[in-house]
């Protein structure tokens, strides 16, 4: 209230309060600490120099080899026109290591898929084409009209090819299989068995001196066949003694003890000299009428629950392959 008035009512003035050297004086040092902060955000920050640390050859070179093992060698697994394995298959080759891959034989004819962007080849078993014509025969006129040059290219490459049972078939009748001669035409055939009938049993295999090196570390397989057409023929006993001397014989028909001097039943198809798997010159294409990639598990086998069964013997085999085709990743 003003004075004046105040008096004309008869109240005392109330005094007013006079701002304080205090209050006066915050406003500049908050305006100077504006400033300040200002100054501290405008100014350059100084240029580091990154310093960068070279690591030694050597140790790039030793990286660059680990990085090459843990990738896993791919698998081509053949199907299609009654090929009937390929899962079983492709199962044995995963547990062993390998990234594989259940492909179409059409994929391959059509160019959707290259045999070149894989390590290991393998061709199942199964009934291609119903058998007709003899097991194996047509599939293996169809690859050889199709894709043989990439077949080919990939067998000089050196990457592991392998074939069971029906695969055995295809690639004894396309040449590839025993191919003494270098030349992929056919040396020897598979025919129907010596008892007259269809074989499905749990059979012995004993690994011989050979130059195939899948079955090194495997005393023995134990596992299954099943065909109607697995007596290996060739043209006379002196290309069946060739066969073994130059060790192209690389599995034989045996009993539990491993003696391979024995006839049917644990010889299924009559092969001569017990012949169950046999391999080419260079020891990287193997065969064989078995199917060694149905007991790799142990409940599989006939004396699971008496606690018998050897599935580690048969995933050392697709181990081995695996490991020769690392080389090739």
């Amino acid at each position: 209230m003003p004075a004046k008035k105040a008096k004309r009512m008869g109240k005392s003035p109330k005094p007013q309060k006079k701002k304080s050297k205090k209050s006066m004086k915050m406003k500049k040092p908050m305006k100077q600490k504006k400033q300040a902060k200002l100054k501290i955000t405008l100014k350059k920050k100084p240029k580091t120099k990154v310093q960068t640390i070279k690591k030694p050859v050597h140790k790039m070179k030793a990286m660059a080899k680990e990085k090459l093992i843990t990738r896993k060698p791919k698998c081509l697994i053949l199907a299609g026109f009654g090929l009937n394995s390929e899962v079983e298959l492709a199962h044995a080759f995963a547990l062993a290591g390998a990234d594989a891959s259940i492909v179409h034989f059409s994929d391959i004819t059509s160019g959707k898929a290259r045999l070149s962007n894989y390590q290991i080849f393998a061709i199942p078993g199964g009934w291609s084409f119903a058998d007709e014509l003899g097991a194996g025969r047509v599939l293996a006129n169809k690859l050889g009209s199709t894709f043989k040059k990439q077949f080919e290219a990939f067998v000089a490459s050196g990457k592991p090819v392998i074939g069971i049972c029906n695969g055995f078939q295809v690639l004894v009748k396309l040449g590839a299989l025993p191919n003494a001669g270098a030349a992929f035409q056919q040396e020897a055939t598979l025919t129907q068995n010596a008892s007259g009938k269809f074989e499905d049993r749990w059979v012995y295999l004993a690994p011989q001196k050979s130059v195939c090196k899948y079955l090194e570390g495997v005393p023995f397989i134990h596992c299954p066949v099943r065909h109607g057409e697995g007596r290996l023929v060739v043209r006379d006993e002196k290309e069946l003694v060739a066969l073994e001397k130059k060790g192209f014989v690389v599995l034989k028909y045996s009993d539990e003890k491993g003696n391979t001097e024995v006839g049917y039943p644990l010889n299924p198809n009559g092969s001569p000299r017990n012949i169950a798997g046999i391999c080419d010159s260079t020891g990287k294409i193997f065969a064989l009428m078995p199917h060694p990639e149905v007991a790799v598990r142990a409940e599989c086998f006939p004396r699971f629950t008496a606690g018998i069964s050897h599935e580690k013997n048969s995933i050392r085999f697709f181990q081995n392959i695996v490991k020769a085709a690392e080389e090739y990743i």
